[in-house]
């Protein structure tokens, strides 16, 4: 294998899915590989929306699909009791909201409502054209979501990686709205900015050659969907093993980098390359006032390669009186890695929120 190809495998692998999704697969086995191209259908088409999810309508029509669990809806869970409170979990880059599925439970079962997105691109969401796919526009996303699936009362925002940025592009837009109906919010694993200066853990030069290749290789490999994806198969094994280093930072169930490397590759290549370059251009330092005088938690893993705990550090100084937990030896996907754990402090954050919010009221 040329040291090229190399390069380039190892530039989809970090690049995309912030964690590491297909390097060492997409090398000469990808370029060889002859298979038509199937098109795959579009989420909107999908029965299972009417069935189990709905659609808010993005401000460019873009469909995108949530999961409401409304207080007391499940039969298999005892809820402790209403809260006044709406929880909305926003995911991060390649993944989806079964990103979420042990906080989603936690939640709800502590008595809260709870909204779950995929946003553009992701899951069963519509795609939007490739312009379309930056923080800002997520941010309008996620202000539709509220506006259409939250018409009234308090809301909590949470987002993971990609989705933390979203609520920044949010507070941005949108600062009245998260001044008059945000109660608290989340930030887990995610940056106010200066990812172009992340390394991946490779060290200066070879992460440099990443952040100049990645989008390249990811949008050639693209061109051959359907091959990448038998690909896959005949490299499991260093699938798995990227995945684990790049999103973890110590053991964890083989299912668990099973599940989430099917969210991964459940990300439309191009989908994946036409996010990158809003990633690198992020910055929203100057967003964050936005969140003051609300209850904010972040979290973030020592071990993080895809945001080091340098930013979770800065966001931590950046807003004052916010609940910094840092998780150590801990990596970039939380919410899989020490499930527990961000549940208990997601509902414990959710508490103080809520305190909060009864305080206000009573004075």
């Amino acid at each position: 294998m040329s040291s090229r190809r190399g390069l380039t495998g190892l530039g989809i692998g970090v690049a995309a899915a912030g964690a590491a999704t297909a390097a060492g697969v997409a090398t000469d086995r990808v370029l060889r590989a002859r298979r038509k191209d199937r098109a795959v259908p579009r989420p909107a088409d999908d029965p299972v929306l009417e069935q189990h999810g709905s659609v808010v309508v993005a401000d460019d029509g873009v469909p995108l699909y949530v999961e409401i669990d409304e207080p007391g809806d499940r039969d298999d869970t005892a809820t402790t009791g209403a809260k006044a409170t709406t929880v909305l979990l926003v995911h991060g880059y390649a993944h989806s909201q079964a990103l979420w599925a042990q906080q989603r439970r936690a939640i709800h079962d502590a008595g809260y409502r709870v909204v779950s997105l995929d946003l553009r691109g992701h899951g069963r969401s519509g795609e939007g054209d490739d312009a379309s796919y930056t923080i800002a526009q997520l941010g309008r996303d996620v202000a539709s979501v509220v506006e259409q699936a939250v018409p009234d009362g308090p809301v909590a925002l949470v987002g993971h990686s990609m989705g933390g940025m979203a609520l920044m592009a949010l507070a941005e837009q949108r600062p009245e709205l998260v001044r008059d109906r945000v109660v608290g919010v989340a930030l887990i694993s995610t940056s106010a900015g200066g990812l172009s200066e992340v390394n991946f853990g490779l060290g200066k030069q070879l992460g440099g050659v990443v952040h100049r290749l990645g989008p390249g290789a990811v949008a050639r490999a693209d061109r051959q969907q359907n091959a990448f994806n038998a690909a896959r198969l005949l490299g499991r094994n260093v699938e798995s093993a990227l995945v684990h280093r790049y999103s973890f930072g110590g053991p964890v169930p083989r299912d668990v980098i099973r599940d989430l490397a099917e969210m991964i590759f459940g990300t439309r290549l191009h989908v994946i390359g036409a996010y990158l370059p809003t990633l690198m251009e992020h910055d929203r330092e100057a967003a964050l006032p936005a969140f003051e005088g609300i209850e904010t938690l972040i979290m973030h893993g020592t071990r993080d390669r895809m945001t080091p705990i340098a930013h979770g550090e800065s966001l931590g100084r950046a807003l004052q009186g916010a609940e910094l937990v840092v998780v150590k030896r801990a990596g970039h996907v939380l919410p899989l890695e020490t499930p527990e754990l961000v549940s208990a402090q997601l509902l414990a954050f959710l508490e103080r929120a809520e305190r909060s919010t009864q305080d206000e009221e009573a004075t």
